[in-house]
């Protein structure tokens, strides 16, 4: 094992050592490097990182000065298509974001922070063109003064002069502060607007986290944000207190007492407050999808869990509650899995005789994995079409953009002769169906095996997205 890390350390660092004069090089406007006194590999590679570091940076500027002529350009072009003002620039942020492979809500935000600096912060710009300012660092001061007029947020950006390497050496921290020292001197009455109207940017959002675990995210004013925390660290020390010094635990089958932290009761208690269960699963509806091996079998095949992705198949059968290999042997009631009795053990109350557990058998083409048809006989919601396209794209079909399904719609609209049915559906997030509306963008449907879309932006540049692979199928490698 040892000779093995030492040939492929030996590989790395060969492609590594990149010829001198690709490490010599140096950004039009960038500040050179120390000198490296010693020529050693280590020394070589350290230069190599500090020159693509600077780089990057430049390359960062370059791409900012880009997306402005870029915006500009189409808001021509829509002015001489006869585009009402109202409407110029529709579409560019989206395709700033195909372009640089990025979410169209990144896209959006690229676009503001290039017009920020380009047009309002041109020593920030600079500073980002030498390498005296990484990308993130320069958003931030973007961010800060993003509440200040154009005149204001000049001043700043001058006063500021990160070009002259102001920023030298220091940290996030250290620039956030300074930035908002000098905005709040400009306009204080602009920064404590901003942080009145913060409260209406409240919200509460889920994103993944590795080990089928999630972060329910809440973005709460100050005092709302301290009074939930409280109720739930209460709640924690209401248990610890019932349970003679430690945490409330939960009881096993087999009779073992199960003892919980201050942070897992806090937890628990969260759920079963929101969703009036202590499970928090009964009554809401999730929607996973897995092979009939895995559900039946045992099978090792992952699942997929909407809103979530891809889940452990024994994580998926123990949700059903039929055990980490199926020991339960379910029946079929119209679609409704009937967990079969089992004798609860001495002492304790018997379990549930039933659960609510619908399932619907999916069909797929044997190559192709593509999704042909769901059972009929699941009758539990309305609208099967439309469950059916939710289940085949899983997230929003455009390119990059991993959001929710908000909007299930024509692939080749209605009132151009587009038909109502699967081949023709696509599941899109609300930004996205809105931004294919917008003049000269097109999307149509390429037979390709797997549902495929294929999108054209106003430049011309195209760009295609496949239905994710549903479990149970590798897609082919051509």
């Amino acid at each position: 094992m040892e000779r093995i890390r030492e040939s492929r350390a030996g590989a790395v660092t060969s492609d590594a050592l990149v010829p001198a004069r690709l490490a010599n090089t140096v950004p039009p406007g960038a500040v050179p490097a120390t000198t490296v006194t010693t020529s050693t590999v280590s020394g070589d590679l350290i230069e190599q990182l500090r020159v693509l570091e600077e780089m990057k940076s430049a390359i960062t500027a370059l791409q900012a000065r880009v997306v402005v002529a870029f915006d500009l350009a189409q808001r021509a072009e829509q002015a001489e298509a006869g585009v009402p003002a109202s409407e110029h620039g529709q579409g560019v942020a989206a395709q700033v974001a195909l372009a640089r492979r990025e979410s169209p809500n990144r896209g959006s935000r690229l676009l503001g922070f290039a017009k920020a600096l380009v047009l309002e912060m041109p020593r920030t710009l600079a500073a980002l063109r030498s390498g005296q300012l990484n990308e993130w660092r320069a958003t931030l001061l973007v961010k800060e003064t993003a509440c200040l007029s154009v005149e204001d947020r000049c001043a700043v950006d001058e006063e500021l002069a990160p070009d002259a390497g102001t920023f030298e050496g220091k940290g996030d921290r250290a620039i956030v502060a300074a930035a908002k020292a000098a905005a709040y001197r400009r306009d204080p009455r602009s920064v404590a607007g901003r942080a009145a109207r913060a409260a209406s940017e409240r919200t509460v959002s889920l994103r993944p986290a590795p080990d089928t675990m999630t972060y329910l995210t809440a973005l709460l004013p100050v005092a709302q944000g301290v009074a939930v925390y409280a109720a739930l660290t209460r709640a924690a020390d209401s248990a610890r207190a019932i349970g003679g010094g430690v945490f409330g635990g939960n009881v096993e089958s087999n009779g073992d007492v199960v003892v919980r932290s201050r942070g897992q009761v806090m937890a628990d208690t969260l759920v079963e407050r929101i969703t009036g269960t202590p499970g928090g699963v009964s009554g809401i509806n999730l929607d996973l999808v897995m092979t009939d091996r895995t559900l039946f079998q045992g099978d090792s095949e992952p699942a997929r869990l909407k809103g979530y992705g891809i889940v452990p198949s024994e994580w998926g059968r123990e949700l059903l509650a039929l055990g980490p290999a199926g020991s339960s042997s379910p029946q079929f009631d119209s679609g409704r899995a009937v967990a079969e009795p089992q004798a609860a053990p001495a002492g304790q109350a018997a379990p549930d005789q039933e659960f609510t557990v619908w399932l619907r058998r999916l069909y797929t083409a044997p190559g192709t994995g593509e999704l042909l048809a769901t059972d009929s006989k699941a009758r539990l919601f309305t609208g099967r079409l439309r469950r059916f396209v939710e289940t085949r794209d899983d997230t929003c079909r455009t390119p990059y953009c991993d959001a929710p399904i908000r909007h299930i719609d024509h692939v080749v609209s209605w009132h151009s002769g587009g038909k109502t049915n699967l081949s023709n559906a696509a599941g899109l997030c609300e930004a996205c169906n809105h931004t294919k509306e917008h003049p000269g963008w097109n999307t149509r449907s390429v037979h390709a095996g797997v549902h495929t879309l294929e999108i054209t932006t106003p430049t011309g540049h195209t760009y295609q997205s496949k239905a994710p692979p549903l479990p149970g199928h590798q897609p082919s490698r051509t």
